[in-house]
């Protein structure tokens, strides 16, 4: 009959770093392999039932891992303000200061660069850049569209303003990265509801399409008749985004029938499925291009 591995109970439900548990005799090196544990980085493990977090990791990596002065930061940091998420597998991304040795280390993609104090809080004991300067880091370090989606997510939860990005980016203006963050800044709109929606708002404007008003409000005779995801109201053309969520027929049909009332409005509809986004944009763009010179005629 197998013997179940043992789980001293101060270890239970815990992060825990592994050679301390093992020089205090709570553990031994072959217990700590057991299926008892889940190692979350090197010489950090976790208690095999508990549910690891986002938060779970970056406090364990902040804790036992990075060195003082550093913090969390990029899609990390967004993640723990509620923007995007970072997947188990994938590593944190940490900020250390110019001129300071760390790493690499397993787990964490570590980045360098300037770091005052004033862009650094604690949030929850984890020090983590500030939302003003998360937005500078996602401008350096992701793709335009990737960064807006974050960004816009930022926006939208009232923890920065484009205004305040794009005087930061004045500010430092020469320095190498000021003209990324302008550039993210300029395209940042906190209306957008779903990153997709935001990354496709960027791809039509970077293909030299005017931008799109986000979650646009038609109404007749002052009454609400619908709420658009992207338009250009002066050319009544408006783009639905069709993610994964109208895969639910309940959620198909309410779209439908509430675009339907458009008909009598002479509003153009295009809609883009999250798979032809990925696979046949230049089609649909194609598409977007012909209707607004239709309509410019």
């Amino acid at each position: 009959m197998p013997v179940s591995p043992r789980r001293p109970s101060r270890l239970q439900g815990r992060v825990f770093r592994g050679s301390h548990v093992v020089s205090q005799g709570l553990l031994t090196r072959a217990e700590l392999r057991s299926s008892a544990w889940q190692p979350l980085f090197k010489d950090v493990y976790a208690d095999a039932r508990l549910v690891v977090s986002h938060p779970t990791r970056c406090s364990a990596a902040a804790r036992w891992l990075i060195p003082p002065g550093a913090a969390i930061a990029g899609r990390s940091a967004a993640a723990l303000f509620g923007a995007g998420r970072v997947e188990e597998h994938e590593p944190l991304d940490v900020l250390v200061s110019t001129g300071q040795r760390f790493g690499p280390v397993a787990g964490l993609a570590v980045h360098t660069a300037s770091l005052p104090d004033t862009d650094v809080l604690l949030r929850t004991g984890v020090p983590v850049t500030t939302p003003e300067r998360t937005c500078w880091d996602l401008a350096q370090w992701l793709r335009v569209e990737d960064a807006v989606a974050l960004v816009d997510v930022l926006v939208r939860r009232r923890l920065v303003e484009p205004a305040q990005l794009s005087e930061r980016a004045r500010r430092h203006t020469g320095e190498r990265g000021w003209k990324r963050m302008l550039r993210v800044a300029d395209l940042t709109d906190g209306g957008a509801e779903s990153p997709p929606e935001s990354r496709l708002r960027v791809r039509l404007v970077l293909a030299g399409l005017p931008a799109p008003v986000t979650q646009f409000v038609v109404e007749r005779n002052g009454a609400f008749v619908a709420r658009l995801d992207l338009a250009w109201p002066q050319w009544k053309i408006a783009i639905e985004y069709d993610g994964i969520w109208h895969h639910d027929p309940e959620q198909l049909h309410r779209d439908r029938r509430r675009l339907n009332r458009l008909v009598g409005d002479d509003w153009i509809v295009l809609h883009l499925t999250s798979k032809r986004f990925a696979t046949d944009f230049d089609g649909f763009l194609a598409e977007v291009c012909h209707a607004i010179r239709t309509r410019k005629r």
